[in-house]
């Protein structure tokens, strides 16, 4: 017999025990046999999965008995809210870029490029490779494995100009990703309970981080060439801060990629501050229509740590990062990440090596730029042409993001909601202010699954914009209904009249 008959088996079964009270006897397996011309293996089969389901349970020598359903115990966890005390995060337990998608969903929301713009035979044949070497039956060391090492401080090097010191391999730490590395250099330079300047709006984990570690969040308002080094500087001054959390290139949520001029304005105020500058270079990879000039070229003094990650650019699965840092800050980092992670699995480490030293991956970052270029147009000009409500400030030179603002007034938690009811999976903006938000915005994700879908994204975006505020509309015109069932407004102007 098939799977179809165990299945129909189970499904009339079920239907039976839906109306039957707990205890009845189901029919015999010869019954079941006689009834749905079944063999006996098909009918054992069917009352496995029943069984499995906890619909029924056997009594040697009695037969099979519809399960009586027990209420489950309540269990009281209050206790745990006066011992965990108040989160150390606003945020949610599970930030919108990480949640699943329906599989008919169009996903604007992740903060990942979709399979179809990685180097997935690369990495495939790179994965295959080092699960025959040495590292996977051996032990990384702490700072990483010194090829590794070598490879990110020369990438760094190639942007350094005349008259700066390279960095070297010894100065190379690698992480478990960016988001492991910040957490790290987060305890390590600021420490609990001290200032950490941050950009506002950035990147959500980073203030997730933060608060995690105990930090007091000083947010700097980046503006549309990013933070005004007068800001920054009196950041510093009013709050004793040591260091700045930043993204001067394609910056997360916002695109933003700082003019060398402001880069090495912002450098200068954090020099003259003793201080350090966080540079999250988390899309160096991922440029379109502008080259990265990472800030920590131009500093051989330590005051610029350093993160580039290439979970974004390599694969997701190869959770591998640097963080840069010259002097006794690169040991308290390493100090920390021995005790946290110990070290970096060695498998993961050689088959992102791998990846980047192959000849193909330098075609690869071409072929993304390019299919990055197509798709960002493409929501760009669906944006445009479907979405007047909203208002893109810029087009990003790289990255993976839109940064769109919306209507004054609009409550965003629920225009994403809306819109998921409608099937676009979008991320609320809220999520990469560190206080208030300053505006309505909302992130997407133009690297996404499905490009061919942009123009609908748009008009499902424009039409629960328009929902949220016909709501809002007809709100207000009730709340101006008076007691006597006419417009307040209208009674007002007949008294007048």
């Amino acid at each position: 017999m098939s799977n179809s008959s165990t299945q129909r088996i189970v499904d009339g079964l079920r239907a039976w025990i839906a109306s039957a009270p707990p205890g009845a006897k189901v029919p015999t397996n010869r019954e079941l046999m006689a009834e749905y011309g079944a063999s006996p293996v098909t009918v054992q089969k069917a009352m496995h999965a029943l069984n499995a389901l906890g619909l029924v349970e056997s009594r040697p020598g009695v037969g099979t008995f519809v399960r009586a359903v027990r209420a489950p115990r309540a269990v009281d966890f209050g206790w745990q809210t006066a011992a965990l005390g108040s989160q150390h995060s606003r945020l949610p337990l599970v930030s919108s870029t990480q949640r699943s998608a329906a599989p008919d969903a169009i996903s604007l929301h992740s903060g990942y490029p979709e399979r179809d713009l990685l180097p997935e035979r690369l990495v495939r044949a790179a994965l295959a490779r080092a699960a025959k070497s040495e590292a996977a039956v051996t032990r990384s060391p702490v700072r990483g494995m010194p090829e590794l090492q070598a490879w990110f401080a020369a990438e760094l090097g190639q942007s350094v100009p005349a008259g700066v010191a390279p960095p070297t391999a010894r100065d190379v730490m690698i992480v478990s990703g960016s988001q492991s590395g910040l957490v790290s250099i987060f305890r390590s330079v600021v420490g609990s309970g001290r200032p950490l300047l941050i950009e506002s709006p950035t990147y959500w984990g980073a203030i997730l981080g933060a608060e995690q570690s105990g930090l007091t969040l000083v947010p700097v308002p980046s503006g549309p060439g990013g933070p005004d080094p007068e800001e920054v500087d009196r950041a510093f001054r009013q709050t004793g801060a040591r260091a700045f959390y930043a993204q001067p290139t394609f910056a997360n949520p916002t695109g933003i990629q700082w003019s060398p001029q402001r880069g090495q304005a912002i450098l200068e105020v954090v020099r003259e501050h003793g201080a350090f500058l966080i540079e999250d270079d988390w899309a160096f990879d991922l440029a379109i229509d502008a080259e990265p000039a990472p800030l920590a070229a131009q500093d051989d003094s330590g005051h610029v740590i350093y993160i580039r990650s290439l979970t974004k650019s390599v694969s997701p699965a190869l959770r591998v990062a640097a963080v840069i840092a010259r002097g006794p800050i690169r040991d308290r980092i390493v100090a920390d990440q021995g005790s946290e992670a110990m070290y970096v699995s060695g498998v993961l480490q050689t088959a992102a090596l791998d990846v980047v030293t192959q000849p193909g991956w330098r075609s690869h970052l071409r072929a993304f730029r390019n299919q990055a270029r197509i798709r960002r147009d493409l929501l760009v000009e669906s944006l445009r042409e479907h979405t007047p409500d909203a208002i893109l400030e810029r087009v990003p030179a790289g990255g993976l993001n839109l940064w769109l603002r919306l209507p004054d007034g609009t409550d965003v938690e629920r225009l994403v909601r809306d819109c998921e009811t409608r099937g676009l999976i979008i991320a609320p903006g809220t999520e990469w202010f560190p206080a208030e938000p300053a505006n309505a915005y909302v992130r997407l994700n133009y690297s996404g699954p499905a490009p061919d879908r942009f123009p609908d994204a748009a008009r499902i975006l424009q039409a629960a914009i328009e929902e949220q505020h016909l709501r809002a509309s007809e709100w207000l015109q009730t709340s101006t209904i008076g007691n006597s069932g006419v417009p307040v407004e209208s009674a007002h102007h007949d008294e007048g009249g």
